[in-house]
């Protein structure tokens, strides 16, 4: 199963990890974060990697270019081996759930059988608390871990397309059946998708679940460094998705803002060494006295929806937790 397969992966660490284990010589990894940033569904596949292409080297600093380069021969790998059989290797959490269903969902439309497509998928690992990922094994520890592994479904096949569907479209209506989702071999796929559905501005402050996260962190110790801020909030995350620049990104918003709900020192874009400070207003919003939104407009993509302006149309509700239309 395992040396005739393509083996497909969420980062450079675990494709090292499958080529220490003598798994895969040479696995793809499906390096992007597609809870950041646009996912428009009016975009062809040429488009959405030249889009996702430009975000992420805004956030970095690299050139977009070679990182559409590189989102076009990975898309050109996983397509060369559609007469054979794919190894699926990811995790519980949203980062690596998003990716899993773009990846399923080409693998559909290349007319892949399901009965081709094996994944390995884990949340969880006997003696590790608060389970991170698949960097946190050593090599000799993943072969064990393909008597995991399930073989899809057409059933299952569906979903991941139907889930790749309702996270591009401009109406994230279709996220909660997602998340409602039960499925035997795609079974983190609606924890997931409740987890990016609070991504959205809550009705409650204005705030993602993200930043309440974050700006509680900084409250919980004035002056402490973004870096500490960023360590306390993943713990608060059953399933850590976050990477520490998109944190830092974050909470540079919030100090940016028009009206700052943090304080950064030294002033400007926010690093790991940047010390932090809630302001009275970010103190009132986290109190649920005031919203974030309302005083500071968004200008924010969640999948294919652009949240902009000073009322930002879908929120995440508390009460029902769900998505709603304000």
């Amino acid at each position: 199963m395992t040396t005739d397969a393509l083996h497909v992966t969420n980062g450079d660490i675990a494709a090292d990890l499958l080529r220490r284990a003598g798994l895969a010589g040479d696995a793809l990894v499906w390096a992007d974060v597609l809870h950041e940033g646009p996912v428009p569904e009016e975009l062809d596949t040429d488009g959405l990697r030249q889009a996702r292409a430009g975000f992420l080297a805004g956030v970095d600093g690299i050139d977009a270019a070679e990182v559409r380069q590189r989102f076009e021969a990975r898309d050109r790998a996983l397509a060369a081996g559609r007469d054979g059989r794919y190894l699926l290797w990811f995790e519980a959490d949203l980062y690596c759930q998003l990716q899993l269903t773009q990846i399923l969902a080409a693998l559909g439309a290349l007319g892949v059988a399901p009965d081709r497509i094996t994944l390995v998928c884990i949340g969880e690992y006997p003696g590790i608390a608060h389970f991170g990922g698949l960097g946190q094994l050593e090599p000799g520890q993943l072969p064990g871990l393909l008597g995991t592994a399930a073989t899809l479904t057409p059933e299952a096949l569906e979903l991941a397309a139907a889930a790749w569907a309702a996270l591009r479209a401009g109406d994230p209506s279709g996220l909660g059946p997602v998340a409602a989702s039960r499925s035997p071999e795609l079974r983190f796929l609606g924890e997931a998708f409740d987890r990016l559905g609070r991504e959205y501005p809550s009705t409650r402050d204005g705030l993602s679940l993200t930043e309440r996260r974050l700006l509680a962190a900084a409250a919980a110790e004035p002056g402490a460094t973004a870096a500490a801020a960023f360590s306390r909030m993943v713990e608060r995350e059953p399933r850590p998705f976050l990477g520490d620049l998109f944190g830092f990104r974050i909470l540079g918003r919030l100090a940016t803002a028009p009206v700052p709900l943090v304080a950064a020192d030294p002033a400007g874009g926010v690093a790991a060494g940047t010390r932090l400070r809630v302001t009275e207003a970010g103190r009132r919003v986290l109190a649920g006295e005031a919203d974030h939104v309302a005083r500071n407009g968004i200008d924010r993509w969640v999948g294919g929806v652009h949240l902009h302006g000073e009322t930002a149309r879908w929120r995440w509700d508390e009460g029902t937790e769900a998505i709603v239309r304000v």
